[in-house]
């Protein structure tokens, strides 16, 4: 019988390991069963749940690999109730703010400070952590004129001091709160900007995003732009343009293999099989990336992999579901030992690259030829689901057949089972389980899968609250270490460039 101090430990741990996979998995779009305002409003309920019972977690949890949305949006939470923290406790956030905003792309951060400004946050501290953050960024001019309004207005909210002279800040200060007054700049990107106004050729000197408008003013050709500005995009910027421009400099498997993943789901059927060599090998080559030292760890790996229709996502969030089951199947395939490795959609299909949302999920059927023996007449290591939950050919099955090969197959646990939904239920707060006590976690980039099936073994029941907390802290202390590392070489880089002139 449990004491209540172990009853009210499983339920923290309980509702840490709900919020987990809602801050994984969820962005406030609609889903395919679920609107934009269901999502947004069940995430509402969570975060204030979260972060009025347990605020220590609460904070803990930007150590984990959370998407950006909810990473912002702890952040805004927490620097909005920091009078109900302690002393101790506000340092702590703090550092967890800091390494957080330095991981999270530029203009979502610049967006977050945005709400910051709007919702009246306006402490020492919040200052400090933004000023912070402003003076790490490795060229302000190029955030000036890439993300203008949110540099000026993150500028005026830490008050920040832009002196009057040949300073690079006082020159960023100008651009934002003075063009026009200085006939040129020393910044070239400022210059360029001021340029491009009349100046056809300063145009592909921009960044591609500030460049478009300008090349749109001026009617360049669409094509024409493409090429001249393909030297200043970043690798995401020449992958959205690849279809537009074919370039031989596009190199595809050095993108994620999530995103690799959404852009082959993208192409039309015939251009996958015609360029299925250099597709699959992208896939193969990112896959090998995202395993690193985990490849062909996990022995012998099954995986029911859903391409049902609903995992044509939403407008939104368009093929998501299904991106990320290709970019799983392709990353199990090198995490696997060697030539082990067996993947089943539930449609059926045998081959990965031509998969399309389409049909019904019977994940119980496919989970039952997964559990059947391999090559040598033995069982899976593992056997992972990439699904969404809705098995509903016939309902309920997949959970049944789990249910039953525990019970009666595999009370030793020989196999270990795990599912990831790449999907948030609203109406759950958490994403849909298979399984009573099934270990299931969300997932939003393949590339994550070895921690969350680290983080799904806790749902299983097999593990206590007291290691939920201790994992927990090891993450928290990981991901400040890192940070401290970052910074010390970053001073030490400093000290020599100081030296050296």
């Amino acid at each position: 019988m449990r004491t209540p101090e172990n009853s009210a430990d499983l339920v923290a741990a309980e509702d840490v390991l709900l919020f987990a996979n809602a801050a994984i998995t969820a962005t406030g779009q609609r889903e395919f069963r679920s609107g934009a305002l269901d999502q947004q409003l069940s995430l509402d309920f969570l975060h204030a749940y979260i972060r009025v019972n347990y605020r220590r977690l609460y904070a803990a949890s930007l150590s984990l690999d959370i998407n950006d949305h909810n990473a912002a949006r702890i952040v805004l939470g927490l620097l909005e109730t920091a009078g109900e923290a302690s002393a101790e406790e506000r340092r702590t956030e703090g550092r967890l703010i800091a390494a957080r905003l330095a991981r999270l792309p530029p203009q979502r951060v610049y967006r977050l400070f945005g709400e910051v400004r709007r919702a009246g946050i306006n402490n020492r501290r919040t200052r400090a952590i933004m000023r912070d953050w402003l003076a790490a960024r490795p060229d302000l001019g190029h955030d000036a004129v890439k993300y203008r309004s949110g540099v000026k207005t993150a500028a005026r909210h830490v008050h920040l001091r832009c002196p009057q002279g040949a300073e690079p800040l006082a020159e960023v200060g100008a651009f934002l709160f003075r063009p026009g007054k200085l006939p040129r700049y020393e910044h070239p990107l400022l210059d360029a900007w001021r340029r491009a106004h009349y100046e056809q050729g300063a145009v592909a000197e921009l960044p591609f995003t500030v460049a478009e408008g300008f090349a749109a003013r001026h009617g360049m050709k669409r094509e024409v732009f493409l090429k001249r500005a393909a030297p200043r995009m970043t690798r995401l910027e020449r992958l959205r343009t690849h279809a537009v421009v074919q370039r031989p400099d596009v190199d595809l498997a050095a993108m994620p293999l999530t995103r690799l993943a959404l852009y082959v789901l993208a192409l039309p059927f015939e251009q996958r099989a015609a360029r299925r060599t250099e597709l699959t090998g992208a896939l193969r080559t990112a896959a090998r990336r995202a395993a690193g030292r985990h490849a062909g760890s996990w022995g012998r790996v099954h995986a029911v992999l859903d391409d049902s229709f609903s995992s044509s996502g939403s407008g939104q969030k368009r093929r998501r579901p299904l991106a990320v089951a290709l970019a799983c199947h392709h990353l199990l395939e090198v995490l696997a030992a060697p030539g082990t490795y067996r993947g089943l959609w539930t449609s059926g299909r045998g081959d990965a690259l031509l998969v399309r949302p389409w049909g019904p999920t019977p994940l119980g059927m496919r989970v039952l030829d997964a559990l059947e023996p391999g090559p040598g007449g033995a069982a899976p290591d593992r056997l992972v689901i990439v699904s969404d939950g809705w098995d509903n050919a016939p309902a309920g099955l997949a959970g049944e057949v789990l249910r039953v090969w525990r019970a009666r197959l595999d009370p030793g646990r020989r196999t270990a089972v795990v599912h990831v939904n790449p999907v948030y239920d609203a109406d759950g707060f958490d994403v849909r389980r298979l399984a009573a006590g099934g270990p299931t976690a969300g997932i939003r980039d393949a590339e994550d899968l070895p921690a969350l099936v680290e983080i799904a073994r806790f749902a299983e029941g097999r593990t206590g609250a007291a290691e939920l907390h201790a994992y927990l802290d090891r993450r928290v202390a990981l991901f400040l270490g890192e940070r401290d590392r970052e910074e010390e070489n970053e001073t030490e880089n400093e000290t020599e460039k100081g030296t050296m002139s």
